[in-house]
């Protein structure tokens, strides 16, 4: 048996999805993915010679180039220059992709006019960045994913622990904040664990109330839903290309503009430095940074990182977020009915009152352990899964999964046969055990 959701979504199987984004089928939800990914047709081994088409369901760890994506860094490729610097025809084609990737990114986001769009490495790299500039004190959950916990800890962050609603959680910071005003409250938009998600216009509306602001990781959530920093009060959103269809080694971070520029720049170097004057009497050099997003970009940037989640940006925007949360709904409510049907099988969850997530759905197999599955999938379905205590250690303790838990994710690339192959795949597996 397994710990079934609080409620679930229903949807509608009969609409017929018309998507532009190249390559994709006009299919029911149903049927097939909702876009063209890259891998969609590779092949991989079993144990017994034979080869099957690779069913992916590792999307939250790192989801393949939508193939968008791909078309659009290899046109980017024939044009690529150093930027920001050079006067020469593709420099300036260079900057001029790469600025607008930013403008891309602000829009999707609903940045305000005076955020500042800084790109990084990935989302582990914005919070650490992030870290480095809040002028007070930070307030965090423990049930976060490490890098939402550990930066924060490094700098003497108040870490609390989130009792097991999300009602209670709201109660809980807000009693926190009440006692002791902080700086800023850090929360990560849905689990990378259990897919959960947790209210952030509210979270946004709690932390305002007692003068702090509210960062997002929204490494798992900007791929599955939208996010609007206007419409939501969300002070900064942290969130990674790799997770976003566009694995090209390119995180964003976007937020209000003061904290950023007051703030020292956490890496130092060119394109951060505006001006830096050698005085060679006192052996001394005099530096005056950049502000905007510049300070917070030293050394050359990833031109082609950016211009990929810029065009992730705008293949999610064409999709419409109705259509992706209509196939993600459903290929998750299957894979959570396909997986209660089997007996060993329990479904894992955070908050008792939670009502919505993201396409992930974590679970352990009685008898077996995570390793043991994910092997078997593998070397005998051809299936790709999650396993482990994928970098959220204290939550998947907290859950009583000591040895880990095995994660299916879903993405744009899923279809309805690869969430039955799945299903069938465990009912094999607890078959065999029998």
């Amino acid at each position: 048996m397994s710990i079934t959701i609080a409620e679930r979504t229903a949807v509608c199987l009969t609409p017929t999805v018309t998507s532009p984004v190249t390559a994709v089928r006009s299919t029911p939800l149903s049927l097939g993915p909702l876009a063209a990914v890259t891998g969609a047709d590779e092949y991989a081994p079993l144990s017994d010679g034979a080869t099957v088409r690779y069913a992916n369901f590792d999307y939250a760890a790192s989801a393949p180039a939508l193939v968008e994506v791909q078309h659009a860094v290899q046109e980017a490729l024939a044009e690529y220059a150093s930027v920001h610097r050079g006067a020469g025809h593709l420099s300036q084609r260079s900057t001029s992709r790469y600025e607008r990737a930013r403008e891309v990114v602000a829009e999707f986001v609903g940045a305000r006019a005076d955020d500042h769009v800084i790109f990084t490495g990935n989302t582990t790299d914005s919070i650490n960045l992030l870290a480095g500039c809040v002028p007070g004190e930070v307030v965090v959950l423990d049930c976060e994913h490490h890098a939402n916990l550990l930066p924060w800890k490094r700098i003497g962050a108040r870490v609390i622990s989130a009792p097991l609603s999300i009602e209670g959680t709201l109660e809980v910071l807000e009693k926190e904040l009440s006692a002791r005003p902080a700086a800023l409250v850090s929360v990560t938009g849905a689990s990378n664990v259990t897919g959960e998600v947790l209210p952030i216009r509210r979270l946004a509306a709690l932390a305002h109330r007692h003068g702090a602001r509210i960062a997002v990781d929204g490494a798992q959530l900007v791929p599955h839903r939208r996010i609007s920093l206007r419409e939501s009060g969300v002070d900064y959103l942290a969130f990674s290309g790799h997770k976003l269809y566009a694995p090209f080694g390119s995180g964003v971070l976007v937020g209000r503009a003061d904290w950023f520029d007051e703030a020292e720049p956490v890496r130092c170097g060119g394109g951060a430095s505006y001006e830096v004057i050698g005085t060679p009497v006192s052996k001394s050099v005099e530096v005056a940074w950049h502000t905007g997003p510049a300070r917070h970009e030293a050394g050359s940037p990833n031109v082609l990182g950016a211009v990929a989640i810029a065009a992730a940006c705008e293949a999610i925007e064409r999709l419409g977020e109705d259509a992706i949360a209509r196939h993600e709904r459903f290929l998750t409510d299957l894979l959570l009915r396909s997986l209660e049907g089997v007996d060993e099988v329990r479904t894992l969850k955070i908050w008792a009152d939670s009502t919505e997530r993201v396409g992930i759905v974590a679970f352990t197999v009685d008898g077996r352990t995570p390793r043991e599955v994910a092997e078997f999938l593998s070397s005998e379905h051809g299936i790709g899964v999650r396993d482990g205590k994928f970098c959220a250690h204290p939550v998947v303790h907290r859950l009583g999964c000591y040895d880990g838990a095995v994660r299916a994710s879903i993405g744009l690339g899923t279809s309805e046969n690869d969430v039955r192959r799945l299903a069938r795949a465990l009912e094999d597996l607890s078959a065999r055990a029998k």
